[in-house]
């Protein structure tokens, strides 16, 4: 999943109104941004296997340091007490940061083929991995993903007002460009570089900065 990831962080302004957007994308995308990291130190690993699912070419076959369950929720921890050790007196938005960051395991959960593990170490019993696979489902998959993303948007939008143009019109470009890297992702060819895709997946943290740059000049309405 990669636009529904956006949108429970952009629903999420809603009830955490004193969190930047930055703060809440960040969040719910944090497994994404961990995840090229630890490719790049030689940590995780995938492979790109067109035809492993109609949807997606990538496998996932070790990841458990950034998307096991169990991981997902020592970083929501994390992420939860940094939000409060920087200052922010607001103890919702710590819970809220942290539920974004284990919503998307859930997400994932939903799309993803059986490769999500549970542990961050393969353990006896424990050793199963669980997904939905609606990526072999492009018929459900994609609507269900598009009407979360127009959900999310209008939460945001409608819990928030532009303090002036940049504010109106930034938040209108950051959704068309999430948009079009989402139709990009469905009609291009699959990658033959693995390097490639760990780029684009750090390049998510422009999308963070941008979404911080948003909220300065938006001003949430349930403050």
């Amino acid at each position: 999943m990669f636009i529904g990831h956006y949108a429970v962080g952009m629903a999420a302004k809603k009830w955490a109104p004193k969190a930047s957007l930055g703060t809440l994308v960040a969040a719910a995308i944090w497994l994404d941004i961990v995840w090229p990291i630890f490719l790049l130190l030689g940590l995780e690993h995938f492979r790109i296997s067109p035809g492993i699912t109609k949807m997606s070419p990538f496998d996932f076959y070790d990841y458990p340091l950034s998307h096991s369950l169990i991981m997902a929720l020592a970083w929501a921890g994390l992420l939860g007490l940094l939000y409060l050790m920087l200052g922010k007196n607001d103890n919702k938005g710590a819970w809220i940061v942290g539920g974004l960051v284990v919503s998307h395991w859930f997400l994932d959960y939903i799309v993803h083929r059986p490769d999500l593990p549970i542990l961050p170490a393969e353990q006896g019993f424990m050793n199963h991995r669980y997904g939905l696979g609606l990526w072999d489902h492009p018929a459900v998959a994609i609507p269900l993903e598009v009407a979360l993303f127009a959900a999310g948007f209008w939460l945001y939008l409608t819990s928030t007002k532009a303090l002036d143009s940049k504010g109106k019109w930034s938040l209108w470009a950051f959704g068309a460009v999430l948009a079009a890297f989402y139709v990009a992702s469905l009609v291009s060819p699959p990658p033959t570089n693995p390097n490639l895709v760990t780029l684009m997946a750090l390049f998510q943290l422009a999308f963070v900065a941008w979404a911080y740059w948003i909220d300065d000049h938006r001003k949430a309405t349930g403050k």
